[in-house]
């Protein structure tokens, strides 16, 4: 029993040394970041910004590798089959919950494949319509939907995003009885709700921000708990009358499996210092993106707690698994 508990002891003691030396050399080389979306956007604007400031303060470059696809796949498979030592990282969105329940399979596991770092943004989306319309607020909405059942129509990118499930919740919220239209992208959205033909549209601050600086699109409300650093006048869905209804969607960096805990502490570390620089923040806001690091194990909960969430929506609105 003294022989193994001295092996033990060693053998712990040796797995701490080795840890505390990764800590103190990582990074010695580039590290590179798979992201499921194509180049200039938000996701890929954000994880540029973050990372730009994340190698100057660790002393190596972040090269990002855009890999865009259904459900994350190619990108989580990049980062899967690099060896788990810290030099390849991946992007993980609420996108990646979602597709854990719209799914029929996927040859990864957000949840058991991946260690989590942190969050690097959230962002609300918004309820917004034609500046011409006669809907000032969503409140008038609501009441327009309650009165006229079927003769709404609410207008997102397409069936299992999560700007379309945002719509399927906030139907179940309401209990209204309206359509909601999918489009191939947003453009086609905002040009239907400028031709009337949907009354509704909902999407992201980047997506529909040219057209709201130009006063063409009236924004209702916020998707998120609290209103939007962005858009302060603009009151949330809750506010507005809708009880806790609530949707935030958010971008975050994880880790292969297996990857050293003194690495993901490292990052982790870094990343606390990096979203809370004044620049690194502005820069985000611009795009509608609030800077919010998080701790391993919160974003572990929070990747969970949204699987079980929009599997619920999904579940409840019908949709079949893709």
């Amino acid at each position: 029993m003294r022989r193994t508990l001295a092996t033990l002891l060693a053998v712990a003691a040796t797995t701490l040394f080795a840890g505390a030396a990764v800590a103190q050399t990582y990074p010695d080389r580039p590290v590179r970041v798979t992201v499921p979306f194509g180049a200039g956007g938000v996701a890929d604007l954000t994880v540029r910004i973050v990372t730009e400031k994340l190698g100057q303060k660790l002393g190596q470059r972040f090269i990002i590798e855009n890999m865009p696809g259904a459900g994350g796949i190619a990108s989580a498979r990049a980062a899967l089959s690099a060896p788990a030592d810290g030099y390849t990282l991946t992007l993980l969105s609420n996108g990646n919950a979602v597709s854990v329940p719209l799914f029929k399979s996927l040859p990864y596991d957000p949840v058991k494949d991946f260690m989590p770092i942190s969050i690097l943004g959230t962002f609300d989306f918004i309820l917004g319509v034609n500046a011409a319309s006669p809907y000032k607020t969503l409140a008038d909405v609501l009441e327009y939907g309650k009165k006229n059942p079927g003769k709404l129509n609410v207008g997102t990118i397409n069936v299992g995003s999560t700007q379309n499930l945002s719509g399927e919740l906030f139907k179940s919220q309401t209990g209204l009885n309206f359509y909601i239209v999918p489009y191939r992208n947003t453009p086609e959205v905002i040009i239907a709700l400028l031709r009337d033909d949907v009354n509704v549209m909902i999407d992201t601050y980047a997506a529909m921000k040219s057209n709201l600086l130009d006063n063409k699109i009236r924004p209702l409300a916020t998707t998120g708990p609290e209103r939007s650093e962005i858009l302060p006048d603009v009151p949330t869905v809750i506010e507005s009358g809708v009880k806790d209804y609530d949707v935030t969607s958010w971008n975050a960096l994880f880790a292969p499996k297996g990857t050293p805990p003194a690495v993901i502490d490292t990052l982790n570390t870094a990343l606390r210092e990096v979203l809370g620089d004044a620049d690194v923040k502005k820069r985000l806001l611009e795009l509608g993106i609030t800077a919010r690091p998080t701790s391993p194990a919160e974003l572990s909960k929070r990747l969970a707690d949204d699987i079980a969430k929009w599997g619920a929506v999904i579940e409840k609105a019908g949709i079949p698994k893709q």
